[in-house]
């Protein structure tokens, strides 16, 4: 299984594309990040971190990385706006334990256009800020259930 992590609740937006990718967690957001790292230590979590390179996705996985004595590796094809069939690949191709933090505009395109694969959803989705997505997969990397956690409070 690998899990996809929505990262946690940032700054305000802004309109420069350049500052928005320096845009780092708020205060709620450290401590969404902080909260999501037993639950994920205790499903399995920890091979490799792998999260877009906006700021706020690397900071998501901060503590995880730091539980774990790893580094969270940024990788372009997390980033907002990305062609759907490389986190669709990535998603396919982590070995188990992989955990990925992406963002709201990639998350439910790829849980959608992973159903539209075979891979059934269990319990209702969860789009919010630090929501993660459990995948199971068969030998082949094939997605086949995904469950979706809600965020920490």
């Amino acid at each position: 299984m690998i899990f996809l992590v929505r990262h946690a609740k940032a700054g305000q937006r802004n309109d420069s594309v350049d500052a928005d990718m320096q845009r780092p967690l708020s205060k709620a957001g450290w401590i969404q990040s902080n909260a999501i790292v037993a639950p994920l230590l205790g499903a399995g979590a920890g091979r490799i971190l792998l999260a877009s390179p906006y700021v706020r996705c690397m900071q998501t996985l901060e503590p995880l990385a730091a539980a774990l004595d790893l580094k969270v590796v940024a990788d372009d094809r997390l980033a907002e706006a990305q062609p759907l069939g490389a986190m669709l690949e990535m998603i396919a191709e982590q070995p188990d334990g992989a955990v990925l933090c992406s963002h709201g505009d990639m998350i439910p395109d790829t849980m959608a256009a992973l159903q539209r694969r075979g891979c059934d959803s269990i319990g209702e989705p969860n789009w919010k800020k630090a929501s993660v997505w459990v995948i199971e997969r068969d030998a082949s990397g094939n997605a086949t259930t995904a469950r979706c956690w809600s965020p920490p409070r």
